[in-house]
């Protein structure tokens, strides 16, 4: 995978404006259903990448073909065929702040809270090296929102307790008010210049959520559903395709590559999930009626795999899961399932490779590379079904 197929911005497409001054001037305006998209047949290992007309020929412009776009995914589907969203909200984890004394520039990156009382969260910091026990923190210049270092937790890990003396639903306001959107380091690392440190911005904070987020949890997005805009959930409301969500809060885990070559020593992080009685009614109405059951993104086929029954059924669930999908799986409940074009080694292109084939994934990523296909959270999409 080329790096200059990683994309470092969702789908977009850039025209000129009269600004303010009277001067030209080009603006990106972002599309975020509009990201090339590719099917894969995986009973039949048929691939598709390009639109057709209605005598089943390959639309062109310009002598080009024309590439099939995310809209287009509404095409595979019929009346009654069921769509599971991950609802997890995404919070601004990232933070920068100062060390005491010293002053030194530390990054701090929010992974969960573990008491609300007390204001005991657990994070990572970088550069880790220069953080112990005991040490002092500071986020904003004029000192109130200060953490205390009070555990390692790993090499980078570490359990911080803020001083901060108030109602916790203003203490919540205030830290995530200072924090940003966490775009991967990929994005963040590459989109800065040399000399100089990215900063996530409002716009960022947008696009790097679901339309339909609404449970607060996720370090990053469930990155399938960001090609959905409001139009495209209002197309699936118009043509009588189901909508479930259930929540699964995506973790840094899915940023970590496979290291080992027997996949079942991998070890999984652990992700809060919750499968309500709302989506199981929808799902398994659907399953019971023999239609269409797709997944938006591995973090929601992961949420389905845990929760489903013995009887094949989906059973309501909230918890953990460090569920890790990978060739060969039984499938209990999925039987279609959209996904982006992950990194290599990563487990969500393991799990993908599960349900679509090993071989047949493989080929769909090689000719993604061929025709310019766009990797990562904000890339292109693979969509798989049965026939």
């Amino acid at each position: 995978m080329p790096e200059s197929q990683v994309a470092l911005f969702p789908h977009y497409f850039e025209r000129y404006i009269i600004n303010e001054d009277g001067k030209k001037e080009r603006i990106r305006v972002t599309r975020r259903d509009e990201a090339r998209l590719m099917v894969l047949h995986r009973q039949s290992g048929q691939i598709d990448m390009f639109q057709k007309n209605s005598k089943g020929e390959i639309k062109k412009d310009k002598k080009k073909p024309v590439y099939l776009d995310f809209r287009n995914i509404l095409d595979y589907f019929d009346e009654n065929d069921t769509f599971v969203f991950n609802n997890t909200k995404v919070f601004p984890a990232r933070l920068y702040g100062t060390k005491e004394r010293t002053d030194a520039k530390i990054e701090v990156f929010l992974l969960r809270e573990l008491n609300e009382e007390m204001r005991l969260w657990d994070v990572l910091v970088e550069p880790a090296r220069k953080i112990r026990i005991g040490n002092k923190l500071f986020f904003d210049e004029s000192g109130t929102m200060v953490a205390e270092v009070i555990d390692n937790t790993t090499s980078r890990g570490r359990t911080l307790r803020f001083l901060y003396d108030c109602p916790h639903d203003e203490f919540k306001r205030e830290l995530f008010a200072l924090g940003e959107s966490p775009l991967p380091r990929y994005i963040i690392d590459n989109r800065k210049s040399k000399d100089d440190t990215y900063h996530a911005t409002e716009e960022d904070a947008e696009q790097f959520q679901t339309v339909y987020a609404s449970k607060e949890g996720a370090v990053t997005a469930p990155a399938t559903g960001l090609h959905f805009s409001r139009e495209m959930m209002k197309r699936l409301e118009i043509m009588g395709i189901n909508t479930a969500f259930v929540t699964l809060h995506c973790g840094l885990g899915c940023f970590h590559n496979i290291e080992v070559e027997d996949l079942t020593k991998h070890k999984m992080e652990s992700e809060q999930m919750e499968v309500g009685a709302e989506a199981c009614a929808i799902v398994n109405a659907t399953k019971q009626a023999g239609r269409r059951i797709c997944c938006i993104g591995t973090s929601t086929m992961k949420a389905l795999e845990t929760a489903v029954s013995a009887d094949g059924l989906l059973k309501q669930y909230a918890g953990w899961t460090n569920k890790f999908i990978f060739p060969p799986y039984e499938f209990g409940m999925t039987n279609a399932l959209i996904a982006n074009f992950y990194h290599p080694y990563s487990t969500l292109l393991m799990a993908t490779a599960a349900f679509g084939g090993y071989e047949n994934v493989m080929k769909c990523y090689e000719l993604a590379v061929e025709n310019g296909y766009k990797f990562g959270c904000f890339g292109d999409s693979l969509l798989i079904v049965d026939d």
